[in-house]
């Protein structure tokens, strides 16, 4: 019996996956919020990220096998868990009163956020592996923040990362509550851990819109 196979430990690993992403989602809004106020300061932090070896070659591609982990891992447990409510019509009949409209459409959500995730790719992974190992041009540790810049130029590209935000501000609504539980903390703690996730569901998509309307009226 692999070690997925129970109900448990998918949930348990799902938790695990999106609570590293959590994670990931903080230090990522951290260094961009700089580019609101030095530029600098973020072209120094972006250059760091971006040549230092530990980052490039250990972290990001965890990161990526993360996420992929996290999507595939996600649609396995939806199937599931349709499979089973498909069983109990009484369930699939009371859908609403049985669970809130964010838990009932987490694989729609997580399916936005998986598009915005491609065109975050284009935008910004994909031209960075291009100067870096394709065409191999100069390092300029100055060319970040007006590369950032560039991108929230299109008000339409801005419109779909401002959408995507809000899909992800849904998502996070239920995930981290559903990330905590499985995790084991409903405790005496469990108010608190609900005000976190709800508090870090809202403020971190939020300070994800700030920064890219900032650069697009700004510009």
């Amino acid at each position: 019996m692999g070690i997925l196979s129970s109900s448990i430990a998918r949930k348990v690993a799902m938790a695990l996956s999106a609570l590293f992403l959590v994670f990931f989602l903080l230090i990522h809004v951290s260094v961009n919020l700089v580019s609101v106020f030095s530029e600098e300061t973020f072209n120094t932090a972006s250059h760091f990220m971006g040549t230092n070896p530990l980052i490039q070659f250990a972290m990001q591609p965890v990161l990526i096998l993360g996420v992929v982990f996290h999507f595939v891992m996600g649609f396995v447990l939806e199937l599931k868990n349709r499979k089973a409510v498909g069983v109990n019509s009484y369930a699939r009949n009371n859908g609403a009163a049985n669970s809130t409209w964010m838990s009932r459409n987490m694989i729609y959500s997580g399916l936005a956020i998986l598009a915005f995730i491609a065109l975050h790719f284009i935008d910004f992974w994909l031209p960075e592996i291009n100067h870096k190992y394709i065409e191999v041009l100069p390092e300029d540790p100055t060319r970040y923040y007006h590369e950032l810049r560039e991108k929230f130029v299109n008000p339409f590209r801005v419109g779909a990362y401002v959408l995507a935000f809000v899909f992800l501000g849904l998502h996070l609504l239920h995930g981290c509550q559903s990330a905590f539980q499985s995790m084991g903390m409903n405790n005496k703690y469990s108010k608190c851990v609900r005000n976190f996730g709800k508090t870090y569901a809202i403020v971190i998509p939020l300070l994800f819109i700030f920064i890219a309307l900032f650069h697009h009226f700004t510009h």
